[in-house]
């Protein structure tokens, strides 16, 4: 191949990542859906079944062992989990490893605006707010954060939160985080999450 042939290719491909780029730093924030109606009366914190499969390593594992026997853990008091030490149990889960949780309540968020929303996981994740994935992750890793995203909320108010967590081995983390767009995101707090 020849140089010019090499370079034409290297600037090509220069050019594609550029275009990528940018069109990821124009996109639009994804707009939430506040839950309709507002749900009142709420309890603490979050709704969570868990399911204790064999083994998982993906997000389909994880969404197939819900299908067999899954059992109502404790409330989530939020989405402020830390890594665990070997052996201690995750979440409210009965166990520390070769754990999936299903996630269900609302989030609260205090002003309209555009936030930016990011979590941090050990092992895999799918989260919704407001009808928009939020966050993801599908395999293993250590306590590390997922991509951020920039949403618009488009009133104050609750929005309904789904999230499909698993744990394979070891430690184990899950931390959701936000905060208005341009400034670094701040941990959830506790009282921000209702079921």
């Amino acid at each position: 191949m020849s140089k010019i042939s090499t370079l034409c290719r290297a600037l090509a491909g220069a050019a594609t990542l550029t275009v990528a780029l940018s069109a990821v730093a124009l996109a639009a924030p994804l707009k939430l859906t506040p839950a309709d109606p507002q749900p009142s009366n709420l309890k603490p914190g979050l709704s969570v079944r868990y399911a204790y499969p064999a083994d998982v390593k993906t997000l389909s594992a994880a969404r197939n062992a819900l299908k067999y026997k899954v059992e109502q853990g404790a409330p989530l008091a939020g989405l402020d989990y830390r890594d665990t030490e070997l052996g201690q149990n995750v979440l409210t889960a009965k166990r520390a490893e070769r754990v999936v949780a299903d996630i269900r309540g609302y989030v609260r968020f205090e002003r309209p605006g555009v936030y930016t929303i990011d979590f941090l996981t050990n092992d895999g994740l799918h989260a919704t707010v407001g009808g928009q994935v939020v966050g993801e992750y599908d395999g293993r890793q250590p306590c590390e954060e997922t991509f951020a995203v920039e949403v618009e909320v488009p009133k104050a108010g609750w929005y309904p939160l789904k999230a499909l967590w698993f744990q394979r081995t070891n430690t184990a983390c899950l931390h959701m985080r936000a905060g208005p767009a341009g400034k670094r995101p701040k941990w959830m707090p506790n009282a921000a999450f209702g079921h």
